[in-house]
């Protein structure tokens, strides 16, 4: 359950513990209001119970229901036509970062939209008979997402162990676009 304090608009808490804070800070609509993270030196004020699963709890309760593949497994699979590599990282990863040649860039917040054949954003790759490897940087993102498809419905998913990090450390193909 959260609380709020309500703020007049140009106004300072009495209890501001942040550094630098200023009536600029608190501009704009007549009644602001402010969240406090207690756990951080900001100036934003929550009162909040503890979350009932963190995510690393989300995580490993997914990493229970779905199939994990070892990066090195992994990389022999990629070369399977039938085998699809799909990218869940940011563009702008993806871009920083590098990615697998010839992997499909699906961002993580448009996942469930793509797979579904009956949202107007589906993509028709997602319909193909293929076997699917998701990844992202680390591994935690994509294991999140292979136990979404699974629980919609979509076969034949698996996620690499250890993300684009992992692939890169067992020698797997990567490339990175010049600019």
């Amino acid at each position: 359950m959260l609380e709020y304090r309500s703020l007049v608009a140009g106004t300072i808490p009495a209890d501001c513990d942040f550094e630098g804070c200023s009536y600029k800070d608190w501009s704009g609509p007549a009644r602001l209001w402010a969240l406090r993270d207690q756990r951080s030196q900001g100036v934003r004020e929550k009162v909040m119970g503890k979350l009932k699963m963190g995510v690393m709890q989300m995580v490993e309760a997914a990493r229970a229901e779905i199939e994990e593949v070892e990066a090195s497994d992994a990389i022999k699979e990629a070369g399977d036509p039938d085998c699809l590599v799909i990218d869940i990282r940011d563009i702008r990863e993806r871009k920083r970062d590098g990615y697998i040649p010839d992997s499909f860039h699906c961002p993580r917040g448009m996942i469930e939209f793509w797979v579904d054949p009956d949202s107007p954003y589906f993509k028709e790759i997602f319909d193909e008979k293929k076997r699917f490897l998701f990844h992202c940087a680390a591994d935690w993102r994509s294991a999140l997402t292979v136990q979404t498809v699974t629980r919609m419905g979509m076969e034949n998913t698996a996620h690499i162990k250890g993300g684009l990090k992992g692939w890169r450390e067992a020698g797997g193909p990567f490339t990175k676009d010049e600019g």
